[in-house]
């Protein structure tokens, strides 16, 4: 006999959220509406995702990191070749620009993903009884 009851799709890991944008409940690729912004419901299971709130550290850390990342290898070039500034701005700005909108998703998409699978809400006082 075949049973027809279906299992649950599992939830797909952090990283898999991150790596290919897909909703942290079902997995469809629904996650993101544009290049780091969210959509609002997953269509294929109608999780509000904008119920989630990732802030705006991701941005801010991301920037510091790859911002001295960027820097290192500009100084190194300069220090190494002295090459023209028009060089260094034909190359650090691409990259720069590359680096913190690609690193900005995977994180804020992790994030979410976090909040999802650790049921995470903004904290509240609980009343005490009397």
């Amino acid at each position: 006999m075949t049973g027809d009851v279906q299992t649950p799709a599992p939830v797909p890991e952090p990283l898999q959220v991150a790596l290919h944008g897909l909703c942290p409940r079902c997995g469809a690729k629904t996650l993101f509406a544009g290049l780091t912004n969210f959509t609002d419901r997953c269509p294929a299971c109608d999780l509000d995702i904008s119920a989630f709130n990732v802030g705006d550290g991701p941005a801010a850390f991301l920037t510091l990191i790859i911002g001295a990342i960027v820097m290192i290898g500009a100084v190194t070039l300069t220090l190494t070749l002295a090459p023209p500034i028009w060089v260094h701005l034909l190359i650090w700005t691409p990259l720069t620009a590359i680096g913190v909108i690609g690193a900005l998703r995977l994180s804020k998409a992790a994030l979410i993903s976090l909040e999802y699978r650790n049921k995470a809400t903004e904290g509240r006082i609980k009343a005490e009884d009397a």
